[in-house]
């Protein structure tokens, strides 16, 4: 299982624009029909990653615990579906249902989303305030695939708790770890 860090784009970046189909509805979706009041969490994702399976149930947490607090939720998958066909749309909107996603699971068949925001990993999380400027990125928390460490999204939810109580968000931040995005050759 090979374990690639995020690249970890720079603090204040400005969230790349998008438009991508969202593989639960069919529905295309942008950057800005998605973005929330408060704050927008994006979360490069895949179906078979061991790292992301790890952590599916925490993201379905975070989205239940947060969404009804102005912060919108949205999973981009990014990899080549040629190479590694469970990551296919089709097998994208079977594991939204089977998990329980309430977020959009976008499809970025391109991947020029995932270039656009550096991403390196799955999981790979970004967080943009309501201006859309980055604050943070990195890891869900410090639990890993074996390592013995229960998942809490500690990570994401104390910036997300700074967001919502309007103090510092750590600048301590670590980058996620996961398998690399499956790139097209």
């Amino acid at each position: 299982m090979a374990r690639t860090p995020s690249n970890m784009l720079p603090l204040g970046t400005m969230a790349p624009n998008f438009s991508l189909p969202d593989t639960i509805t069919s529905n295309t979706l942008s950057l800005h029909t998605i973005k929330g009041n408060t704050a927008t969490v994006l979360m490069f994702i895949c179906n078979h990653c061991p790292f992301v399976i790890h952590v599916n149930q925490e993201l379905v947490a975070l989205a239940k615990d947060y969404t009804d607090k102005g912060i919108s939720f949205a999973a981009i998958s990014s990899n080549d579906v040629e190479n590694y066909p469970d990551d296919s749309p089709e097998l994208m909107k079977s594991t939204a249902i089977e998990e329980g996603y309430t977020f959009p699971y976008l499809y970025d068949e391109t991947q020029e989303v995932a270039k656009a925001y550096d991403a390196a990993c799955t999981p790979d999380f970004y967080i943009f305030n309501k201006a859309l400027k980055l604050v943070y990125r990195g890891q869900l928390d410090d639990s890993r695939p074996s390592n013995g460490i229960s998942v809490t999204g500690s990570d994401i939810r104390a910036a997300l708790d700074a967001i919502l109580n309007d103090t510092a968000i750590p600048e301590k931040q670590k980058p996620s770890i996961g398998c690399n995005i499956k790139w097209k050759n």
